[in-house]
């Protein structure tokens, strides 16, 4: 940890950024001390994104100031950043699937004027991962890695660079629990070494990780704390503005008749390989079935194939005795079904829609919204109305286009149109991601009413305490395959871990 005497490592004073009348960040104070971890935290839209964006060089702030080691700094670009040894890791990564770990690593290192050979590239590169403890093939394809390894690509990438403030934007939501440990001891490291880390994150146990929290609620800082000195509870309450409720109240329900059965399932990917191998499960009345696994694994193409957006190669889906296999999105719709998917602009919506035109997307020929050919707009406004007010999503009217909405407003909208149209089974993939501490306690209400009330619920999400507190039933994925089967309250997240990463351990359920 740096000297009380020595300037910190990054300081930023009353940084605002505004986009035409909306405040971003508005008049943003903090100090990040050399050899330490500081985690950015806030709901979704509380200007987390933006204000790292000004601190890489993406944005310039209108006004305020920014220092490094008490030297003040103006980013015109990325490169301003680097060049002061300030690099980010984005949650999504920007790398070239089809060149290799190294080729990635130094791409664009010509244009810093200082490219090293080949043979003391690669070398130094192998010395970074030794002192980190990282393992990578320097000349593997980036798409032969998985997406843990990918991630590591990112960070080796950045400290190649030489960076020495590394920001992170949700850097565990690709790995593994086992996989999360170890990027936080490589972290520990890091500080070790007089770096210095920006952590943003929502997973409360990796925020308490840090040394110093900083929280954000609607632009603004509401809270700068050391993390040793405040609970979950604490943070919550900061972000949100009004105490939350961050465990479930799942009721003992005994399950129901058999409502969802899936039965050899084999589904191609878009690269015509196995994504779902021969893969067998069931879902009862009033029963949340878990698919826990990390991302990549043949949870989408599964999610499709059940819903009919993409075809089986062999197997049988069935919903209340009646075969599904090979019929449409309509049709399995029609049947009952609700689906949540993981891309939500992809699969879910379309941007160019209205807020009231997305939330009927699918249901518009209705009663409930049509007249014969025509559509009852007072209704499907009402709808829409209701529906931002009940999910609180933040757009301006009902016919604000949805492409110009945050992620989290965007999915919001899909859970409202789906939660009410479905009657029997809902698919659900991904379905906090990006929302709100306070939507996802609702949406964890919503699903344990839909199961109380008979509904099969199959429920993907990379974030295990999503599984843990509201699965019945827990069904690890790997590979498009099953690894085990286990019943609420009979595993751990130590257990899981093994399974994603392809250890077999004993089934319980």
């Amino acid at each position: 940890m740096q000297s009380e005497q020595h300037p910190p490592h990054l300081e930023v004073r009353k940084l605002t950024k505004m986009f035409g009348a909306l405040s971003a960040n508005s008049d943003v104070s903090f100090k990040v001390v050399r050899g330490e971890i500081l985690c950015l935290l806030g709901e979704n839209g509380a200007g987390k994104s933006t204000l790292s964006s000004c601190l890489c060089g993406f944005y310039q702030p209108d006004s305020g100031q920014i220092f490094c080691d008490g030297v003040p700094v103006l980013f015109n670009s990325p490169r301003d950043a680097i060049a002061r040894g300030i690099g980010m890791v984005h949650q999504h990564f920007v790398l070239v699937q089809s060149m290799t770990v190294i080729e990635n690593i130094v791409l664009g290192t010509h244009d810093h004027g200082w490219a090293l050979g080949l043979d003391e590239t690669a070398e130094k590169i192998r010395n970074l991962c030794i002192h980190y403890s990282i393992s990578l093939d320097l000349y593997a394809k980036v798409w032969q890695l998985s997406v843990g390894e990918q991630q590591w690509v990112e960070i080796v990438k950045v400290l190649f660079f030489g960076a020495e403030l590394l920001i992170l934007d949700e850097p565990t939501a690709v790995l593994t629990p086992r996989e999360s440990e170890k990027l936080f001891a490589i972290l520990r490291k890091m500080t070790t070494d007089h770096l210095s880390i920006i952590l943003i994150s929502h997973k409360l146990g990796e925020v308490l990780q840090s040394d110093q929290i900083v929280v954000l609620r609607k632009g603004k800082i509401v809270g700068n704390v050391r993390a040793v000195d405040v609970t979950e509870s604490d943070l919550t309450s900061m972000m949100v503005g009004r105490p939350i409720m961050l465990r479930t109240n799942r009721k003992d329900i005994t399950p129901g008749a058999p409502m969802l059965q899936v039965s050899n399932l084999t589904v191609l990917s878009d690269k015509g390989q196995s994504a779902v191998n021969d893969m067998s499960f069931t879902v009862h009345e009033h029963e949340i079935l878990g698919i826990a696994g990390v991302s990549g694994n043949g949870q989408t193409e599964l999610f499709e194939a059940l819903v009919g957006v993409r075809d089986s190669e062999a197997g049988r889906i069935q919903l209340s005795g009646v075969d599904l296999t090979h019929q449409g999105p309509m049709d399995v719709i029609a049947n009952g079904i609700g689906y949540i998917p993981d891309d939500r602009f992809r699969s879910g919506l379309v941007g160019s829609f209205s807020v009231e035109e997305n939330v009927i997307l699918g249901l518009q020929k209705r009663e409930e919204f049509a007249d014969g050919p025509i559509l009852n707009r007072r209704h499907i406004r009402d709808f829409a109305e209701d529906a931002i007010d009940r999910f609180g999503i933040v757009a301006r009217s009902v016919q604000t286009r949805t492409d110009t909405l945050s992620g989290g407003n965007a999915q919001k909208i899909i859970l409202a149109r789906e939660f009410w149209s479905a009657t029997k089974c809902i698919l659900a993939n991904q379905p906090t991601r990006g929302l709100d501490v306070g939507i996802i306690e609702y949406v964890h209400q919503i699903l344990l009413e839909k199961r109380c009330e008979g509904f099969a619920i199959v429920l993907a999400s990379e974030e295990l305490e999503d599984i843990l507190a509201l699965s019945d039933r827990i069904a690890v994925i790997f590979k498009g395959q099953i690894m085990g089967v286990f019943r609420a309250g009979e595993t751990n997240i130590d257990q899981l871990g093994l399974l994603m990463a392809g250890q077999m351990v004993e089934n319980v359920a």
